[in-house]
């Protein structure tokens, strides 16, 4: 399990520094700024999202197959949503404004991972 969490925080990390590089050095001439501030926000959370997993890989008590895929999830829900959404006029596919939705189920799964985190930390008497 240490090495999925690993090998994804690394692959989603990496991912985001390249998304992040395509929207400041690419995006800034062919989206509004509005697009543009939408795309970042995904990045940002791509990568706080991917380093959550690179600190997971190292702790077999918080770490385990439901948070992996609950944190995946979100990150690919929340995130790639946005970055559709934000690329759509770009991109010229009427049928990405129907993506908005997904957004907010992306962002339940990141905080819903969040809470089972602290709740581990908190019953934990290993830690």
């Amino acid at each position: 399990m240490k090495k999925k969490f690993l090998m994804w925080g690394s692959l989603l990390g990496g991912l985001g520094v390249v998304l992040g590089a395509f929207g400041a050095h690419t995006l800034e001439s062919l989206i509004d700024s509005s697009a543009l501030d939408s795309f970042q926000t995904a990045v940002r959370y791509q990568l706080i999202h991917a380093l959550l997993l690179l600190f997971l890989s190292q702790n077999d008590i918080l770490a385990d197959k439901l948070l992996f895929r609950i944190i995946t999830f979100g990150i690919f829900l929340f995130s790639f949503s946005i970055y559709l959404l934000s690329l759509r006029e770009l991109l010229r596919i009427e049928a990405i404004k129907y993506l908005g939705p997904i957004t907010p189920i992306g962002g339940t799964l990141l905080i819903i991972a969040w809470g089972i985190i602290f709740w581990r930390s908190a019953k934990s008497k290993n830690l």
